[in-house]
């Protein structure tokens, strides 16, 4: 009997299978690689990915990735790069911190070859990665950016909020990422929004084929500011920059106070909405979504989406973890890549 292979024409996905104490190995070990349009590579230590995948069962089969040669259909093939120590469910080791930014940079190399269509990043843990000497790691987006040399990105959250509607997507961007919060409020300046709003449009349109993106805008302050009482960047910086891209033909709804912003009939009118930082705009998307969200980073010449949760070493080798927010993932880079490459 001849095994089905993968057609040559689908593209790759590289898997980056992250912190390797965590839950990542075990859930892209257990990736349902059927019905998938394109090929899953996993980026790890192949003997880590196995243990984990024989601790659990059931899993996929794995086999390694050759570039160039057909693979099974019904497997998950893995490019093998060494952890720097053997690596314990749940319990961190900084040494292998270096691993966990290899199997990136291997990632994006592939990618900028043309050897991958797109990558997928399970979650890392950032504090192991700094303790290891990496004191400004501040996470994924910020290194994928530095990496590919890509002066300004943008964080998108998506997954589904049914309260809206059964099939609504709730897409939410961020103006400032990983930033303590009394720092947010310098790091607004015009040509930073003005930048931001940019690459949103640009690839709401280009990456997820909306002709016409119309984007809800929140401010900064509570009420936005309410006509400056309680904040003058409404007024200084973020009114006059929607201003000036209306101009241009950006469909911008705001400044709109945050906390009615994300009611179902507010979210109705819009395709994304920008949120100032943070902790303003994922709460509302991981309750609506949790376990099935998509993290996407716009802005990169590359495609590159990822889980919207952590690491959870408490869950790490016990087989509990949901692979939702992975298998969603993969979903979206597989579409992008298809449509890229269309």
């Amino acid at each position: 009997m001849n095994t089905p292979q993968h057609p040559s024409t689908l593209p790759l996905l590289a898997i980056t299978t992250g912190e390797p104490a965590g839950i990542g190995p075990e859930l892209c070990a257990a990736l349902d690689p059927t019905g998938v349009p394109a090929r899953l590579v996993l980026l790890g230590d192949r003997s880590l990915l196995q243990a984990r995948a024989d601790a659990i069962g059931g899993m996929p089969t794995l086999v390694d990735y050759r570039p160039g040669e057909p693979a099974p259909a019904d497997c998950l093939e893995v490019l093998h790069i060494p952890t720097t120590v053997p690596s314990v469910a749940g319990q961190l080791d900084s040494r292998n911190a270096d691993y966990v930014l290899a199997l990136l940079d291997r990632a994006v190399a592939g990618c900028q070859s043309g050897e991958f269509a797109a990558m997928v990043t399970a979650p890392l843990h950032k504090g192991v990665i700094r303790d290891a000497g990496h004191e400004r790691f501040t996470g994924h987006t910020e290194y994928l950016a530095e990496l590919t040399g890509t002066p300004r990105v943008v964080m998108l959250l998506a997954g589904s909020c049914p309260a809206v509607s059964p099939d609504y997507v709730l897409r939410v961007a961020l103006a400032t990422t990983h930033l303590p919060l009394r720092e947010v409020a310098d790091a607004i300046t015009p040509a930073a929004l003005t930048e931001t709003l940019r690459i949103l449009h640009a690839d709401l349109r280009d990456k997820f084929g909306i002709a016409r993106p119309r984007i809800l805008v929140a401010g900064l302050n509570p009420h936005a500011g309410e006509s400056g009482h309680l904040g003058r960047e409404e007024l200084d910086v973020i009114i006059p920059v929607l201003n000036a891209l209306r101009a241009e033909g950006f469909d911008l709804v705001g400044p709109l106070p945050a906390d009615t912003l994300f009611n179902p009939p507010v979210l109705a009118q819009g395709d994304a909405v920008l949120a100032m930082y943070h902790d303003q705009g994922l709460p509302v998307l991981k309750h609506a979504s949790f376990g099935e969200g998509i993290n996407i980073t716009l802005g990169l010449p590359l495609i590159r989406s990822s889980v919207d949760h952590g690491t959870a070493l408490d869950l790490a080798g016990s087989g509990r973890a949901d692979g939702g927010s992975l298998a969603a993932a993969v979903a979206l880079a597989a579409a992008l890549a298809s449509r890229a490459g269309s």
